[in-house]
């Protein structure tokens, strides 16, 4: 049986949903490597692009579903207060530390 974890959303406050441990995990070490720690952040699209290579092919197979999971990574860390999404376009993120 897959290991769970609570993730948060930080447009829906209050709610959470459980995801795939191993695979959220794997995600956010890669988003770790990935994004800088100040302004300029990643967009959503150059975070994608570059996690792929950081990735598992076990767990993400050429990239499978990675997008759905950079998403509900940084969804979860922004709401966290991890993740700073700035204010500029397009939206760009970067780590708080």
């Amino acid at each position: 049986m897959e290991e769970k974890i609570i993730v948060e959303n930080v447009n829906i406050p209050g709610t959470a949903t459980r995801v795939d441990r191993a695979k959220y995990d794997a995600m956010y070490q890669a988003m770790r490597e990935v994004l800088p720690k100040r302004s300029p952040g990643l967009t959503q699209n150059e975070m994608l692009e570059a996690v792929i290579p950081h990735l598992p092919q076990s767990l993400f197979p050429g990239g499978s579903k990675a997008g759905w999971w950079v998403k509900t990574v940084q969804l979860d860390q922004e709401a966290k207060g991890n993740l700073t999404r700035e204010a500029s376009k397009p939206l760009r993120w970067h780590w708080v530390s």
